[in-house]
């Protein structure tokens, strides 16, 4: 079990929707491995959000820092 075999599975690890032996591989690999090791928890913190659904209220300087950022990036990718 190697990175590339980790991505190509993630999804269906974290679904549960692997056999005993790939999981543990897989396991295995993030243990010794920290790059996996952070996909697989920032990919599960990430679905876990999302399914949440609840909204965040930001507080304002935090909203304007944020839209002057987006701003600034739209504008160089379409300069």
């Amino acid at each position: 079990m190697d990175c590339r075999d980790v991505f190509r599975r993630i999804s269906d690890y974290l679904d549960g929707d692997l056999d005993a032996d790939l999981k543990r591989a897989i396991e295995a690999h993030a243990c010794g491995c920290h790059h996996c090791e952070v996909i697989i928890d920032t990919t599960r913190m990430t679905i876990k959000l999302y399914c949440d659904g609840q909204s965040v209220i930001l507080p304002i300087q935090v909203h304007h820092r944020l839209h002057a950022v987006l701003r600034s990036r739209c504008r160089d990718k379409l300069a």
